[in-house]
């Protein structure tokens, strides 16, 4: 018993956030004989929730977590030292309050490129060519085709907003449809763009020339709201849109005007403005009560999923691997791996 009790003393304690089945399962399995106590809430992190992580060393957390700069007081008193994302994304956490805290910040910047990119060429598929519509029709042994023509990607212009890991691998996939992919971002990438015939050009002529628009940006103040009315306003008609990255990239009233005026052709969403509390969760048995997300979802050309492109085999490997990681060499008091750290 005592040796029993030295062992679990000796252990990182870990308090884990807004879990589901598959983050148990992939950080228990990548976790397999190290030292590392799991204790896994099903809640979402936040100032009321923070004395869940009592005891614990760090605090493992995802997008909808809020860490603002009272919830890390609160974990700073309770001398939680580590902040470990299991994202991308920081955009939930209070990085100059961690820093004053002195609690260290890392996440996962690039667990699966590939995934997002091939889930947003997908939404793509799916909202062009109605695939999900004619999937229920024919279910419901409705074999008509009345209402379901889409156009080819092969030959149209597609922008591709940011040109970071997912954005690259994005371009190259539509590139493989021989459309013509233009790009933009603040910091090009000309030997990438001259490899796959990618033509960098400005925000402004990328808005107005492409007949589809994917976003693949970080958020940023700078990028908050970047489709707006006035910049939707810009856009092609007829246009069509992907995101796959932040929802409030887009500002949601805006869009709804844009589609109900016919200006959009078609929407496909894997992310949401106004997510927290509704992505990840089931509420088929609640009365909705996002109205802006009611509105959206009753267009025939919006098309969302919840916030699921990074849920591949290979995402959530590399997710949990890196995690424990990053958990591992802060105990060990040795580097971080090169590009996490915030």
């Amino acid at each position: 018993m005592a040796d029993e009790a030295k062992e679990i003393e000796s252990m990182i304690e870990i308090a884990v956030y807004d879990t589901k089945t598959y983050d148990r399962e992939f950080l228990v399995r990548a976790a397999s004989g190290e030292p590392i106590l799991w204790r896994f809430h099903e809640f979402r992190l936040s100032a009321d929730t923070a004395p869940a992580a009592q005891g614990a060393k760090a605090v493992c957390i995802f997008v909808n977590d809020q860490a603002d700069r009272a919830c890390l007081e609160a974990l700073a008193a309770l001398n939680v030292k580590l902040i470990a994302l299991r994202c991308a994304g920081y955009n939930n956490v209070d990085l100059t309050a961690a820093r004053e805290l002195g609690i260290a910040v890392v996440r996962v910047p690039a667990y699966s490129p590939h995934a997002v990119a091939e889930h947003a060429v997908g939404l793509l598929l799916s909202l062009n060519r109605k695939i999900h519509r004619a999937y229920n029709r024919v279910r419901e042994l409705n074999f008509s085709l009345s209402g379901l023509v889409g156009f080819d990607i092969h030959g149209k212009t597609v922008g591709i907003i940011g040109t970071g890991r997912i954005g690259r691998i994005a371009a190259q996939i539509f590139s493989g449809f021989e459309a013509k992919v233009i790009a933009y971002d603040p910091i090009p990438m000309p030997d990438w763009a001259n490899t796959y015939h990618i033509q960098y050009t400005d925000l402004n002529t990328l808005l107005a020339t492409s007949d589809i628009l994917s976003l693949h940006l970080p958020l940023v103040a700078e990028t908050r709201h970047l489709l707006n009315s006035q910049t939707i306003a810009t856009t092609k008609p007829g246009v069509f849109i992907v995101n796959t990255s932040r929802g409030k990239l887009i500002d949601t009233t805006a869009l709804i005007a844009a589609l109900k005026s016919g200006h959009v052709g078609g929407v496909a969403l894997d992310v949401y403005e106004e997510e927290e509390g509704i992505f990840f969760q089931d509420l088929s048995g609640q009365v909705l009560l996002d109205d802006e997300l009611s509105h959206l979802l009753i267009f025939p050309n919006v098309l969302i999923t919840s916030h699921q492109a990074f849920l591949t085999y290979e995402a959530l490997s590399e997710i949990a691997r890196v995690t424990i990681k990053n958990i591992l060499q802060f105990d060990d008091g040795g580097p971080f791996l090169e590009g996490t750290t915030l």
